[in-house]
This record gives structure tokens, C-alpha cells and sequence, in this order.
């Protein structure tokens, strides 16, 4: 389990650093978007991840890896807005970037806490699962998480909105490091 937590460092210093470069660029002009918004960013990266997978090519050259980073950085910036709520398009009022930073690693730690307990549990059997499987494990999340959405927020028996983002966070993680495993593999046999 050493790899593993070496593994989703690594991943998670690439989101971060994405994170803060885009943030440098744009600003935290995402903490307008309402939660069903940042859902909807969230969907429309697993479903570019599934249509790739599908039709195995792509135009747009940023691939599945970019497109995980964006899964845990969405998820994780949704965490925050459920936490804080969006910001008032019209408000000056925006918190100085590291605040933002520090919530949003905060959210990347917990759901790394989490995975920590599961592939203890579960054995790291995610290590033998298809890289699709993410995908559409992904997918179902983000479903289930507009269900939610649509129920206002209601479960009867089912995990709320922070865990489903959790679990997101987490197999996209998972996705990252098979890719890299993957790139390493075709790469030492060339």
C-alpha cells in the first residue's frame, strides 16, 4: 500500500498544480457556479472520458489523463462550494486564494483518508479493474448525485452528495495512476 499512497501524491500534486495555474489565469471566477453547474462539469468530462474510450480517438488533444485531473479538481472545488456556498456574481467580496487553497487540499486529504480506509478493506482491488470501469463507475456517481440533486438533497438509505464526490475524487485518482502505470509499461517495452 506504500506505492499506492506514493501514487495518489503524485496524482494529487498534478491536480494541485493545475488548480493553481488555472486559478492564476482565471481567477476564482468558479465560485459562481452553483453546485448543479460544477455536476455538470463533472459529467461532461466522465462522458468525454467514455466517448473516447468508445470510439478509441479523440480530436481535442488534451486526453483521459486531463480529463481526470479535472474530475478531482470539479469534485473537489464542488466540495467547497457546498461548504461555502457560491459566490454572489455582483458581491467584490472573494476570499484571498490561499483560504480557497487550503479548503480545497482539505477536501483532497479527506477523500484520501477515505480511499486509505476502502483499500484497506477492500484489498486494492482496484489495482485489478479495467480502466473503464472508472469511467463508468464515474458516471453512475454523478447520476446518482443529480438524483439527489433533483430529490433536494434527500436520501432514504443512500450516501449523500459528499461521498459520491469523495468516491469521484478517488477513482479518478485511480484512473491517473493506471495511466501512468500504463505509459510506463509501453514505454519500457519500446
Amino acid at each position: 500500500m506504500a506505492d499506492t499512497e506514493k501514487q495518489y501524491a503524485y496524482a494529487i500534486s498534478k491536480c494541485r498544480a493545475v488548480f493553481v495555474a488555472k486559478n492564476q489565469d482565471y481567477g476564482p471566477s468558479w465560485r459562481v457556479l452553483r453546485v448543479p453547474s460544477l455536476v455538470d462539469q463533472l459529467y461532461i468530462k466522465a462522458k468525454r472520458m467514455r466517448t473516447i474510450e468508445e470510439k478509441q480517438q479523440q480530436m481535442v488533444d488534451d486526453g483521459p489523463l486531463e480529463e481526470c485531473i479535472g474530475l478531482v479538481n470539479y469534485a473537489a472545488m464542488t466540495l467547497v462550494q457546498m461548504e461555502l456556498g457560491p459566490l454572489d456574481p455582483a458581491s467584490a467580496q472573494v476570499m484571498p486564494f490561499d483560504q480557497l487553497e487550503g479548503m480545497f487540499l482539505r477536501q483532497l486529504e479527506t477523500a484520501k483518508a477515505l480511499m486509505m480506509k476502502k483499500n484497506h478493506d477492500y484489498g486494492e482491488v482496484w489495482r485489478h479493474m479495467w480502466p473503464t470501469s472508472f469511467t463508468d463507475l464515474i458516471i453512475t456517481k454523478l447520476l446518482r448525485i443529480r438524483q439527489i440533486i433533483d430529490n433536494q438533497g434527500q436520501t432514504t438509505i443512500s450516501e449523500g452528495i459528499e461521498s459520491n464526490l469523495m468516491d469521484i475524487i478517488n477513482y479518478a485518482v485511480f484512473a491517473m495512476i493506471k495511466h501512468g502505470e500504463t505509459n510506463q509499461h509501453h514505454e519500457s517495452n519500446n
